[in-house]
């Protein structure tokens, strides 16, 4: 045992203690804000819709049914990679997000559709997309792409936004705002 009366047995970390955390400067703001990172919120969206497209027409094709819901879930996904990724806090990454997860969406719809194609006419669905002419894009949105897709599409991109800011602690907020205002009076 210990004989020091003012020593803790669990020795619990003082939350509360004076001079414990010191404020947040202009500096601190600067430091957050040059994590942030457009290319690497670009391009995890990029990479998650591609991966996104190709699992949900596997699964699609796989049970025979169409997830018109698969954006919603498009929006989720797009939206954590680009707050994972971008580390962004301004308007630029729900943005981001936003046009990639509807983007997302309607690419998502069409590779379903060129596997459906392709199982029906027994080929494989890169075929079905190469051989895609611009005569054939007003048939598939006449036919295949209804209102609901696009909903969809429009909520996914809802949710994407979001997911995608970063999410700062009071700290850090502080330090950001102090940084604004240090930018706004140079």
């Amino acid at each position: 045992m210990t004989t020091d009366p003012n020593q803790t047995i669990l020795r619990l970390r003082k939350k509360h203690a004076p001079g414990r955390h010191a404020l947040p400067d202009a500096n601190d703001g600067a430091r957050i804000a040059g994590l942030q990172s457009m290319r690497n919120a670009v391009t995890s969206a990029v990479i998650v819709t591609i991966l996104f497209a190709i699992v949900w027409a596997m699964l699609s094709t796989a049970l025979a049914r169409v997830f018109p819901w698969g954006s919603l879930l498009l929006g989720l996904v797009i939206g954590f990679a680009v707050r994972h990724a971008g580390r962004g806090f301004d308007w630029r990454f729900p943005t981001i997000a936003a046009v990639s997860t509807f983007v997302g969406a309607i690419v998502g719809n069409i590779v379903v559709g060129a596997a459906y194609a392709a199982q029906e006419l027994g080929t494989g669905t890169f075929t079905v997309l190469r051989k895609v002419t611009i005569y054939t894009w007003p048939v598939f949105f006449d036919e295949v792409m209804t209102a609901a897709d696009f909903v969809y599409a429009l909520f996914g991109a809802g949710i994407a936004a979001f997911f995608a800011t970063r999410r700062l602690s009071r700290r850090q907020y502080h330090a950001v705002r102090l940084w604004k205002e240090q930018q706004e009076n140079d």
